[in-house]
């Protein structure tokens, strides 16, 4: 059985579960900006990118969402939820070009690295820029110059690490993939 994109079901299950625990695992990973407050560079935006990227839509909204909500209740007792949600948004925004980014076949070249990033970076600032802060004044009714501010801190330390480890991230497995296909080919 697969999916949409041609990936088996087994397979996506065992991303998301693999990619959730990862993400939760990097949720105190992170570099604090100092001039905006609860916002940080995060490790774990680059590794729900390059899930995102490689496993698709499903599993990179599933990993955003579990990731994000069970790394707010352990490690810091609540989930905030306007949070989780453009987490959620952000995987499935970048996993809806999985297919283009040709990872998994090994083709992740400047092309495939630029769209990559031009995806990223658009589903960064419509997650952070404009999900986020609304989510946050509709539930928490959060003041708005407070919640636009830390969404465009988040959009912009999101975009620079997945621009960085995502990109990296891709083209390593991208690579492995390559040379994994050339030796099954040889034997």
């Amino acid at each position: 059985m697969t999916s949409g994109n041609g990936k088996s079901v087994i397979r996506q299950v065992v991303a998301i579960g693999i990619g959730s625990a990862i993400f939760v695992a990097l949720t105190t990973v992170q570099i604090p900006v100092g001039f905006v407050p609860n916002t940080a560079l995060q490790v774990r935006a680059s590794v729900l990118a390059f899930f995102a990227a490689v496993f698709g839509p499903a599993a990179g909204f599933a990993i955003g969402l579990i990731g994000h909500a069970l790394g707010d209740a352990l490690f810091y007792g609540s989930v905030w939820w306007s949070w989780v949600f453009p987490d959620a948004l952000f995987g499935l925004l970048v996993g809806l070009f999985a297919t283009k980014y040709a990872i998994e076949e090994g083709g992740f070249a400047v092309k495939q690295i630029v769209l990559f990033n031009i995806v990223q970076i658009i589903a960064n600032a419509f997650a952070w820029i404009l999900a986020a802060p609304v989510l946050d004044i509709l539930i928490y009714k959060e003041p708005a110059n407070k919640v636009f501010a830390q969404g465009i801190t988040a959009a912009i330390t999101n975009l620079i690490i997945v621009a960085i480890l995502g990109t990296l991230l891709a083209f390593s497995y991208s690579k492995i993939k390559t040379k994994s296909s050339s030796l099954k080919e040889e034997a």
